[in-house]
C-alpha cells in the first residue's frame, strides 16, 4: 500500500474502547467505532497494524488490557499514530491522555482521535487540552446531579436503590421502600434470638444455620461470622418508635408514617466508595484487579429513611449488640508459626490466599491451610486442605538446595526484576512529571475560580461543584504519585533482597540451611517473591525467582496424606491412622 503523499505506508493502531455503561447504549459499539477508524486510515493512507479493543473497560483508568497491548505496540517501535474515534475513548482523565502523548512521543508514534480540533501547535495543544477539561467538567456535572438526585430521594423518605436489599427485605413495586420477607426475615429473627437470648456465638449460629441448610444472604450454603455479624450491627432491623423517627427525619416524611407503629432505619450515604482497576505483573504476565477504596462519612452526614418493621424485638437486638460489643476474632493459629502464610500459599482456581487454621481433637491440635474465598463466603470450588507441617517442609526441601546454586537465583530475580520495569510503562520520572504538573494546575484553577467568586461571576454553588471537581482530580493525582512511588520502591526492594539473598545464604552450607527456623524459611521466600500455587487435582507448583513443581506421591491414598477433603473427618481419620505426625 503507498500512502497519499507518494511515501512508504505510516502504519496506525486502531483503539476501541466501551464501558460497561456504554455497552447498552445504540450507535456507540465497538464495531461502530472501529468502522469509522478503518475509513479514516484508509483514506489518509495509513497500514493498519492491530486493531485494538477493550471492551466493558472503564476511561477512568490505563490499567486495562487493551490499552498495555496498544502501549507495548507503540514501545516496540514502526507505528505512526494511534488513532480513536474520539479523545475520551484514550481516556476520561486529561492527565492520562498528556501521559499517553507524552510516553508515545518518545517513540516517534502520534496519538489521535477523530474528534481532535487543534494540531501540534501549542494553540492547538491547549485547544485540545481545553476541550479535554470541558468533557471531564461535563461528566463531574452529570455525576453531581445523579448524587444530588439520590440525597433528595432520600431525604424524602425513600430508599435509593442498590443490587439488592438488605437481607429479610425485597424491594417494593416501585423500588423506592422495602417490603418484609417473611420466610428470610424468620431467619433474621432466630439469629437475633440465638445470639442476644441464648447466647450463643457467631459460629454455632453459623454452624446452626448450616445444619439446617438455611440459606445465606448471598443465596450460597455456607455462612460466615461476618455476614452474621453485619446483620446484628445494622439498625434497618432495630424497632424506632414513631417518636424516635420523627428526630430523624423531615417532617414532610414523618407526616407520612403511622404514630401506632414502629419502623426500622436504613441510613443512606454513610460511605463514599471509589473503585479502580489497576495491573500486577503475576508469574503468567499481567493480571488486572478492580481496587475499591471506602471511606466512613461523619455520622451527620447520613440520612435516616424508616422501612418496614423487622420483628426484632428491641430487648433482642440490643441484649445480640451487647454480646458482640467486645468480640475480637481470636487466632487458631496457636504458637505456630505458618511459613506459608502472607501470600506465599495460594489457591490456583481462584488466586486468593490459602489461610492458616487449626483444629482440635483429642488434645491435638491440627494445623492445615484451606482457600479464604472458599471458606469465607464460597465463591471458589477449592474444597481441599493442606496439612501445614508436611507441606511447608515440602516447599522447603525444594527450595533450600537451590539456594546453593545462585546463578540461578540471579537469573530468576533478574528476571523478575525486568517484568517489575516493564510493567511501569513509561518512564517513572517522566509520570511522576505529569501528575505533579497537574496538582499544579489544580492549585492554579481553585485560585481562579475563587476570584471569579469574589468578582461575583460565579455563584457559590458553581464554586462548590468546581472545587469538588478539583478535589477529585488533586486525590486522583496525590494517589498516582504514590502508587509510583510505592512501586519503584517495591523494585528497589526486589533489587535489594536479591542482593542480600545472594550474600547471606549462596555460602551457607546444606546443614544450615536445614537448620533456618521457621521465620528464617518466611523471610527466604518472601526475598524470593516466592508463590506456592495448590489445585485440588495437580501437584503444588511454584514461582517466583525460582520455579518448579513439587513431586508429591499418593496425594489422596492415605488418611494422613496432604491432601484433606474434609477436616473434621480428616482429622478423625488421623487419630485412627497410626502415622499422625508429617
Amino acid at each position: 500500500m503507498q500512502s497519499t503523499n507518494g511515501h512508504s505506508p505510516r502504519k496506525a493502531i486502531l483503539y476501541a474502547r466501551v464501558s460497561t455503561e456504554e455497552q447498552a447504549r445504540s450507535g456507540y459499539s465497538l464495531a461502530q467505532q472501529l468502522e469509522a477508524l478503518r475509513e479514516y486510515a484508509a483514506h489518509e493512507g495509513y497500514e493498519v497494524v492491530e486493531e485494538v479493543q477493550d471492551s466493558g473497560q472503564s476511561g477512568a483508568s490505563l490499567a486495562r488490557p487493551g490499552m498495555d497491548r496498544v502501549r507495548d505496540l507503540v514501545a516496540a517501535g514502526r507505528v505512526s499514530v494511534v488513532l480513536a474515534q474520539e479523545r475520551d475513548r484514550f481516556s476520561r482523565v486529561p492527565a492520562y491522555n498528556y501521559l499517553l502523548k507524552q510516553e508515545f512521543e518518545k517513540h516517534d508514534c502520534k496519538l489521535r482521535a477523530l474528534n481532535d480540533r487543534g494540531d501540534d501547535t501549542p494553540e492547538g495543544q491547549l485547544t485540545d487540552d481545553i476541550l479535554d477539561t470541558l468533557a471531564k467538567f461535563e461528566r463531574a456535572k452529570t455525576a453531581e446531579r445523579t448524587r444530588r438526585g439520590k440525597l433528595r430521594k432520600a431525604r424524602e423518605g425513600k430508599i435509593v436503590a442498590t443490587f439488592s436489599s438488605d437481607y429479610g427485605f425485597d424491594y417494593n413495586d416501585t423500588r423506592d421502600n422495602y417490603v418484609v420477607n417473611e420466610q428470610a426475615m424468620r431467619t433474621v429473627q432466630r439469629i437475633f434470638h440465638m445470639v442476644g437470648v441464648e447466647n450463643r456465638s457467631l459460629y454455632a449460629v453459623r454452624k446452626t444455620l448450616e445444619e439446617e441448610h438455611v440459606p445465606a444472604p448471598s443465596g450460597r450454603r455456607t455462612w460466615n461470622g461476618p455476614s452474621i455479624r453485619n446483620i446484628i450491627k445494622d439498625e434497618v432491623y432495630k424497632q424506632h418508635t414513631f417518636e424516635e423517627i420523627t428526630q430523624l427525619v423531615s417532617p414532610e416524611v414523618a407526616s407520612r408514617l403511622d404514630q401506632g407503629e414502629v419502623y426500622g432505619v436504613f441510613w443512606f450515604n454513610k460511605t463514599r466508595r471509589t473503585a479502580e482497576q489497576v495491573t500486577e505483573t503475576g508469574p503468567n504476565g499481567r493480571i488486572y484487579k478492580r481496587k475499591t477504596k471506602t471511606v466512613h462519612k461523619p455520622r451527620e452526614e447520613w440520612i435516616a429513611v424508616p422501612v418496614p418493621d423487622s420483628g426484632v424485638p428491641r430487648e433482642w437486638f440490643d441484649a445480640a449488640q451487647e454480646a458482640i460489643k467486645d468480640n475480637v476474632r481470636t487466632s487458631s493459629v496457636g504458637s505456630k508459626f505458618w511459613e506459608l502464610s502472607g501470600g506465599v500459599l495460594r489457591c490456583s482456581l481462584c488466586g486468593g490466599r490459602m489461610n492458616p487454621n487449626s483444629v482440635a481433637r483429642g488434645g491435638t491440635r491440627y494445623f492445615y491451610y484451606r482457600c479464604n474465598k472458599r471458606w469465607q463466603d464460597g465463591t471458589c470450588e477449592h474444597n481441599k486442605s493442606y496439612q501445614a507441617e508436611r507441606l511447608e517442609r515440602l516447599v522447603w526441601e525444594f527450595v533450600s538446595p537451590l539456594l546453593k546454586d545462585p546463578d540461578r537465583i540471579r537469573r530468576g530475580l533478574e528476571s523478575m526484576i525486568e517484568e517489575e520495569r516493564q510493567g511501569l510503562h513509561a518512564e517513572p520520572e517522566q509520570e511522576a512529571k505529569a501528575w505533579r504538573e497537574q496538582l499544579a494546575k489544580v492549585d492554579k484553577m481553585r485560585g481562579g475560580y475563587q476570584e471569579l467568586t469574589a468578582k461575583g461571576l460565579m455563584t457559590f454553588d458553581e464554586l462548590g461543584a468546581k472545587l469538588r471537581e478539583l478535589e477529585d482530580t488533586r486525590r486522583l493525582a496525590q494517589d498516582k504519585l504514590e502508587e509510583l512511588q510505592s512501586r519503584l520502591v517495591s523494585l528497589q526492594d526486589l533489587e535489594r533482597d536479591g542482593a542480600a539473598l545472594l550474600e547471606s545464604y549462596a555460602s551457607a552450607t546444606q546443614a544450615a540451611l536445614d537448620a533456618a527456623t521457621p521465620e528464617e524459611r518466611h523471610r527466604i521466600y518472601k526475598m524470593l517473591r516466592l508463590r506456592c500455587e495448590v489445585a485440588p487435582d495437580g501437584p503444588p507448583k511454584l514461582t517466583g525467582a525460582i520455579t518448579g513443581e513439587l513431586e508429591v506421591c499418593g496425594l489422596e491414598s492415605r488418611p494422613d496424606g496432604l491432601l484433606v477433603q474434609d477436616p473434621p473427618r480428616a482429622m478423625a481419620a488421623l487419630r485412627a491412622s497410626s502415622a499422625t505426625t508429617l
